[in-house]
């Protein structure tokens, strides 16, 4: 799930080195938070948030296939 995270952030930030993820513990609720540079989480959040909810949609639906939950935190 992290890798599929990790690709979509990638291609829409300049800095794509600057994408992280955290996977140190595990939350029970199935939450993911990445992190982007400062001057690209516009371009990760996306006007009116359209861009974040599509990712957040698509990590779901995979969340879906695998049985599993997901929520998603940008940060």
């Amino acid at each position: 799930m992290e890798e599929l995270l990790i690709s979509i952030a990638r291609g829409l930030v300049e800095q794509p080195d600057e994408v992280r993820v955290d996977t140190d513990e595990p939350a029970e609720d199935g939450t993911i938070v990445y992190h982007v540079a400062e001057n690209d989480m516009g371009r990760v959040i996306g006007k009116q948030g359209r861009i974040a909810k599509a990712i957040r949609l698509v990590m779901r639906a995979a969340a879906t296939k695998n049985n599993c939950r997901v929520s998603v935190e940008i940060d």
